[in-house]
C-alpha cells in the first residue's frame, strides 16, 4: 500500500507511514530522498516517487539524517541497483559504511518485549527487514557544495545525539528532523513533539542539546522520522519535547 503523500511546499512532501516516515524535495530533473525506510519500505518509497512523476533512476540522490536501517533500508538498494549517491553528515559516513554500528541492541529491546507495544514494533520490524547489518560503503559526506547541485539546496543542521553524526536539514523552509525530534513512534504513548525513548538514543545528553539548537531555527513545519507532521514555531515543539 502506498504511503500517506503530503504536499508540505511547492517542491517538499512527506511521506508518513505506520513505521517510518522520509522526505521529498522535487526538482526540474529529478527528486532528491531524505532518508529511505526500512529494506522491505522499498516498494512504497518506489510509489512515492512515481506519485511525483519519476521513476528510480531520477531519483538524484538519497540524503540520510542518520544510518539506523530504518532510515537507510532502501536506499542500500537504490546504490546497488541504480548508483543513486548517498549522503550524510561527515560523523556519520562510517556508520552508514557499517564500519561501526551504533543502534539500541537487541538485549535492550528484548528485555521489553512482554509489552504488547515493543513486541508488535519488533515484529514489524522483522517483516520489514529490519534485522539486517548491511551498510552502504558508496556513502560519501554531505556539504555545501554537493547541497547546491540538489534539489532544494538542503542546508544541515547537524543533531548528534540520537547517533554521533545525526543531522537534520533544512529544505524550502522546512525542518526535516529525522530522530532528533519526532511527533509519535510505534513504542510511545505519548503524541506530539518528543524525543525517542532513550534507549534508542547514543548520547541523551546529545539529544536534549540538538533539541536546544533546533528550538533556535526560524521556521514552523516539522517532517519527523516518526508521526506526523508538526505545524508551529519550532521552539514551541522543542519545548513540549525537553525532558
Amino acid at each position: 500500500m502506498a504511503p500517506a503523500l503530503t504536499r508540505i511546499t511547492d517542491s517538499v512532501y512527506f511521506a508518513q507511514t505506520d513505521l517510518v516516515n522520509w522526505t521529498l524535495v522535487s526538482g526540474d530533473d529529478g527528486v532528491l530522498l531524505i532518508d529511505a525506510g526500512y529494506p522491505g519500505s522499498r516498494t512504497e518509497v518506489l510509489d512515492s516517487v512515481r506519485e511525483l512523476g519519476f521513476g528510480p533512476a531520477d531519483v538524484r540522490a538519497i540524503l540520510l539524517t542518520h544510518a539506523h536501517v530504518d532510515h537507510l533500508g532502501s536506499a542500500i538498494w537504490f546504490a546497488k541497483t541504480h548508483g543513486t549517491p548517498v549522503y550524510t553528515h561527515s560523523a556519520e559516513v562510517g556508520h552508514a559504511q557499517r564500519q561501526y554500528l551504533e543502534q539500541a541492541s537487541p538485549v535492550d529491546v528484548l528485555t521489553r518485549a512482554w509489552q504488547p507495544r515493543y513486541l508488535a514494533w519488533s515484529l514489524a520490524l522483522v517483516r520489514k527487514g529490519g534485522l539486517t547489518h548491511e551498510g552502504i560503503p558508496t556513502t560519501q559526506a554531505f556539504d555545501e557544495n554537493i547541497a547546491g547541485a540538489l534539489p532544494g539546496n538542503p542546508v544541515a543542521i547537524p543533531t548528534p545525539g540520537h547517533t554521533g553524526g545525526h543531522c537534520s536539514y533544512l529544505v524550502d523552509g522546512v525542518l526535516v528532523a529525522g530522530d532528533a525530534l519526532i511527533t509519535a513512534h510505534p513504542v510511545s504513548t505519548r503524541r506530539g513533539p518528543q524525543l525517542l525513548p532513550a534507549l534508542f538514543n547514543h548520547d541523551q545528553d546529545g539529544c536534549v542539546r540538538s533539541l536546544a539548537a533546533l528550538g533556535m531555527l526560524d521556521t514552523e513545519v516539522l517532517l519527523p522520522g516518526h508521526g506526523p507532521a508538526w505545524r508551529g514555531p519550532i521552539r514551541e515543539a522543542a519545548e513540549q519535547a525537553a525532558p
